[in-house]
């Protein structure tokens, strides 16, 4: 596994055409700063353009995959102003996660509090240990839980969100499942044979076709039936035609697996 960079507070690296992002500040649980929050936007910005990398997991070091925004980071002194501007970066931080091109899988190691849980919602998948707990605490310090609303909203409905946000209620993994927060549940010991099923679900997709059912997801809901008609007909009829769906196709037909991840163009 190769690592790419030195960071202060997130480790990346990248093998067999998998990327992995893990938050690495253990000894506050994980908590986020403006140093994390920019680390994170560097190396989301990178991955698109990385033909080796088609799947990206997101994890924690330690017991906690996030503990939320580091209070002596929130608690600082700033400017109506200053305040915005780094709001907007946990912002840029989570739009995005929920945007990027390749498949995110966030591998839940331990707690998720407060805006640590904008992480799982804004991956397309989630995976949790059953000790696991999630925790919507912005209440009971006097914020709210504002940048990852938009996500929670989409991901586990307006119903949920006003019990959880109102409530500051602490959410055990078995729960956060049935709300649909996460989409699977495991013992410690077996989630990372739960992460790697997943991982190699995706890599047997077309790594396109992949991309492109994210930008549905993400426009879709906001057209009106009559936009959508077109948009997703024209969606199909480029796909048609590209030579990912040409030859998985193909491949398909002759019985054997698409050659159209990086490694197989490299044989």
């Amino acid at each position: 596994m190769s690592s790419e960079k030195d960071y202060q507070t997130i480790l990346f690296s990248v093998k067999d055409e998998v990327a992995r992002i893990t938050l690495n500040r253990p000894e506050v649980r994980n908590a986020f700063n403006e140093v994390m929050l920019g680390e994170l936007l560097e190396v989301l910005r990178k991955i698109p353009a990385r033909d080796d990398v088609r799947v990206v997991v997101l994890t924690g070091s330690g017991t906690s995959l996030c503990a939320g925004a580091d209070l002596n980071w929130l608690k600082r002194d700033l400017s109506y102003e200053e305040n915005v501007n780094e709001f907007l970066q946990l912002a840029e931080v989570l739009y995005g996660i929920y945007s990027l091109p390749k498949p995110v899988i966030a591998r839940v190691n331990g707690a998720a509090i407060g805006g640590g849980i904008g992480f799982v919602a804004t991956s397309d998948l989630a995976i949790a240990v059953d000790t696991a707990k999630f925790s919507f605490s912005e209440v009971k310090i006097g914020v709210v839980p504002a940048c990852i609303s938009p996500y929670l909203v989409r991901r586990v409905g307006e119903k949920a969100c006003r019990e959880f946000f109102l409530t500051g209620e602490r959410l055990t993994a078995d729960k956060a499942l049935n709300c649909g927060l996460v989409n699977e549940v495991v013992p410690p010991l077996k989630v990372d044979h739960a992460v790697e099923e997943r991982v190699n679900q995706l890599l047997s997709s077309g790594p396109h076709a992949l991309s492109v059912c994210k930008e549905l997801l993400e426009k879709v809901p906001g057209m009106k039936l009559e936009e959508a008609k077109r948009y997703t007909c024209q969606v199909l009829a480029s796909l048609r035609e590209g030579e990912e769906a040409q030859e998985g196709m193909a491949a398909f037909l002759e019985k054997r697996k698409p050659r159209w991840g990086h490694q197989d163009r490299e044989r």
